[in-house]
């Protein structure tokens, strides 16, 4: 009888095939294929977490700003805590290479209250006054000074701003109210000029770089500056910014935002765009020519209301 001849092995891919497997061989270019597309969809489905996981993360971060944004200042219920930092100081900034440390100690709500008051108390006082008989004007800036709106552009506005907030970079039209840059203009030769804000600080900062190009204002303070009274009520405490409340006055278009110094406040119309607007005009005539008589502002601003109320501008004169 012949010599019974096995089938030829062969090799593919680097893999040695004798001939238990020949019947494999149709499978081998589908096993090849099918690799390739189970790869692909792996890679597919590992950028799509990818993805997934970087804008949760930057949501979180979003999220995260703004609660620390809410507590800022705010009371709150059960526990909270305080970060202290220590620095030691040494020849080369920390004695034995020491870095600074957190310590981390959990206090009563009241305790915690008290710590962020108190350190916001400190950090809301103006550099010292250049002379003692200077007096301070201290201006709210949305709808008192300008109205500003992030929605679908007006048919008129005066200019944008692109703030970031929170992370997301967001538009705003702004218009200016009637006569704000000749009552800036005309203030800010005799007296202090502070703009108080409940604006986040990206935002209100950017307003002021546009609506105050020659730096009239003295100072600017934000909404980290205010006093939370509630959900989305600030308080502007003027106790707290150095200087002596008979020679201050706050114009704002919500007297709650001076609920703590009511004697100080002098009250605006509230501005939403009308470009008919006078009110700027009435102040800036007043505290040119009507305050100068007072040692107190506090007596002027009993005036102001009725003079304000009452003021014909066809001559600019009360």
């Amino acid at each position: 009888m012949g010599k019974k001849v096995l089938p030829q092995s062969i090799v593919r891919g680097g893999v040695h095939y004798d001939h238990r497997h020949l019947h494999c061989r149709r499978l081998l270019p589908r096993h090849r294929f099918n690799d390739h597309k189970r790869s692909s969809t792996l890679k597919t489905k590992y950028l799509s977490a990818v993805s997934y996981i970087r804008k949760s993360i930057q949501k979180c971060q979003r999220r995260l700003v703004e609660l620390f944004s809410k507590l800022n200042g705010a009371r709150r219920r059960g526990k909270g805590f305080i970060i202290h930092r220590r620095e030691v100081a040494g020849s080369s900034g920390f004695e034995n290479g020491d870095r600074p440390r957190l310590q981390v100690e959990f206090k009563a709500d009241s305790d915690v209250t008290d710590a962020l008051v108190s350190r916001k108390s400190n950090s809301n006082r103006l550099p010292p006054l250049v002379s003692d008989k200077l007096k301070t004007i201290v201006l709210d800036l949305d709808e008192t000074l300008v109205h500003s709106s992030p929605d679908s552009p007006p048919e008129t506005y005066d200019f944008m701003i692109k703030p970031n907030v929170y992370g997301l970079r967001m538009d705003f039209y702004v218009s200016k109210r009637p006569g704000v840059d000749e009552f800036l203009e005309a203030i800010s030769k005799k007296y202090e000029v502070v703009v108080f804000t409940a604006g986040l600080e990206p935002y209100a900062s950017l307003l002021l770089d546009n609506l105050d190009p020659k730096g009239l204002i003295s100072h600017r303070l934000y909404r980290d500056s205010c006093k939370q009274s509630g959900p989305g009520k600030y308080v502007k405490d003027l106790s707290s910014i150095g200087r002596d409340l008979e020679k201050i006055v706050i114009v704002d278009d919500n007297p709650k935002s001076y609920s703590l110094q009511p004697a100080n406040g002098i009250p605006i119309k509230r501005f939403e765009g009308d470009r008919e607007d006078r009110e700027l005009e009435k102040l800036r005539v007043f505290f040119e020519r009507c305050c100068d008589g007072f040692d107190d502002m506090r007596d002027a601003v009993k005036l102001s209301c009725t003079y304000i109320d009452t003021a014909g501008t066809e001559n600019g004169n009360f």
